[in-house]
């Protein structure tokens, strides 16, 4: 691996954001595909809500940048579809598709009903350890966090050290939901069909709800638990649980 300390990660980061702190999204993906410091990158897509939105940017520049979809088998058939459309729309070359380990659901939910008693483990199983499997390959992974969703998320930066592992590019780090509709509108790209119907977050069908007006839009993710993140994202190599300890 290219990062092969975690002081060169931390490094290598401290540059970055130092270098494209004044930056737009654009730019930081156009430097982040070409530069010889992030090694090999991946883009990581969930084609939730606001998705289209990176997924078009990273399109525009590099076609065959690879973007790896982690399919947990309880997503909203919506969003299976809305991969495959986007997909044949952006033309992208190499589209990756993970899933969990057979072994794994067999032994810890052969009823795919682990997330009504252990949601983390079902997260675990199902998104994090696929996708850190698939993601081994590579030095760094363009995400599409935002600092306004949400207090886990207020202080994102561009460039992040996730864990000693690898690098992670947030180009969208200090987007609003506004700039996001703004871009889909001026674009014209499809929306996710289950926006419209009360869903401005998407994850597995059994564990999101529709939002209310007023309403946090991740309110609907994990409803009624102190659950904020599905895990693929840490905090001081962590799961994020409420508010960070540094924040």
């Amino acid at each position: 691996m290219l990062h092969d300390t975690p002081h060169r990660i931390d490094e290598t980061v401290a540059d970055l954001n130092a270098r494209y702190r004044h930056h737009g999204a654009t730019a930081v993906l156009e430097k982040a595909l070409a530069e010889h410091a992030l090694g090999r990158i991946a883009m990581v897509s969930s084609f939730g809500a606001e998705s289209v939105v990176l997924l078009h940017l990273v399109s525009v520049i590099d076609r065959t940048t690879p973007v790896l979809f982690v399919d947990t088998e309880m997503l909203f058939p919506e969003t299976l579809a809305y991969q495959q459309d986007l997909t044949q729309r952006l033309r992208f070359t190499d589209m990756r598709t993970i899933k969990a380990r057979p072994e794994a659901l067999a032994e810890h939910d052969p009823e795919n009903l682990l997330h009504r008693s252990n949601t983390d483990l079902c997260c675990a199983i199902r998104k994090t350890e696929p996708l850190q499997r698939a993601l081994s390959g590579f030095d760094s992974w363009i995400t599409g966090r935002k600092r306004y969703q949400g207090k886990t998320r207020a202080a994102l930066e561009f460039f992040e050290n996730e864990d000693d592992l690898r690098i992670k590019i947030n180009p969208l780090a200090h987007w609003t939901s506004a700039d996001l509709q703004d871009y889909i509108a001026e674009n014209r790209l499809p929306r996710h069909p289950l926006v419209a119907q009360g869903y401005p977050s998407i994850g597995c069908a059994p564990c999101t709800s529709k939002v209310e007006a007023g309403e946090d839009p991740r309110a609907g993710r994990w409803r009624d638990s102190d659950k904020e993140e599905c895990g693929i994202h840490f905090v001081n190599g962590k799961m994020v649980r409420g508010k960070p300890a540094d924040a």
